[in-house]
């Protein structure tokens, strides 16, 4: 692991800007391995031992955060006049720049990882890495098993495009779950729009082999460890 500046290091610890961070280790209140250090500039190994105020901290390279998206929540980092999974967040994790990896609707709820891990996000949404989502939805009618064929065939989307072959599987009545491997904008409605029926409410479950903690309500979080959040890439 590169060493780091000791500001740019107490500024991803703390989640706090660099010029805070900056006055905290002039100030004495930063240690490398037991030493206090003064020196914003000094180079030190992120795994040598940081303390703040004489407390063991942990920095990571990447954060990784579950959130459970409620509906009305944009997918975005800001908006002028909707909420936004980042809104949500501590500040700590506002100002640590982590961002949706992926998008879920605004009137759907579920599983949204966010992250300041660009190559994780880019392996999450690209279509090349068959990350499958898994999603619960209704319909306003019943679903049959020829929806079921449509699905397995590529449902139309509408203007000439086609989704990939995808599972829907009926739990009875207007209630299935869907599961696909992209991520075009609105698929599960238009996949269902290609049938005739429209989708009345979506919630995502599974991102790969992750799933929705089952103890986390609409609006809460939950920091992940990296190789929680690897998770997405290990099962479907």
């Amino acid at each position: 692991m590169a060493d780091v500046r000791l500001e740019k290091l107490a500024a991803d610890i703390l989640g706090i800007s660099r010029r805070e961070a900056k006055a905290a280790v002039k100030a004495g209140r930063v240690s490398v391995g037991g030493v206090v250090c003064t020196r914003p500039d000094m180079r030190v190994d992120p795994a040598a031992g940081v303390a703040i105020d004489g407390r063991a901290a942990v920095w990571r390279e990447h954060r990784y955060v579950m959130l459970y998206k409620p509906a009305g929540v944009l997918s975005a980092t800001e908006d002028r006049s909707v909420k936004t999974a980042v809104d949500l967040l501590p500040e700590t994790y506002q100002r640590a720049g982590l961002f949706p990896a992926g998008r879920l609707d605004l009137d759907s709820e579920g599983l949204l990882l966010l992250t300041d891990d660009g190559d994780f996000c880019h392996n999450v949404i690209s279509p090349k890495k068959n990350v499958e989502k898994v999603y619960y939805i209704e319909t306003d009618a019943p679903l049959t098993e020829a929806d079921e064929a449509v699905f397995a065939a590529g449902a139309p989307m509408g203007g000439g495009e086609t989704a990939r072959p995808a599972k829907l599987k009926r739990l009875g009545g207007t209630r299935a779950l869907v599961t696909v491997s992209e991520g075009k904008y609105h698929q599960v409605k238009r996949m269902v729009a290609g049938t005739g029926k429209t989708v009345t409410y979506l919630k995502r479950l599974k991102i790969g082999g992750l799933e929705l903690d089952s103890s986390l309500a609409p609006g809460e979080y939950r920091e992940l460890e990296r190789d929680e959040a690897f998770q997405v890439f290990w099962g479907k």
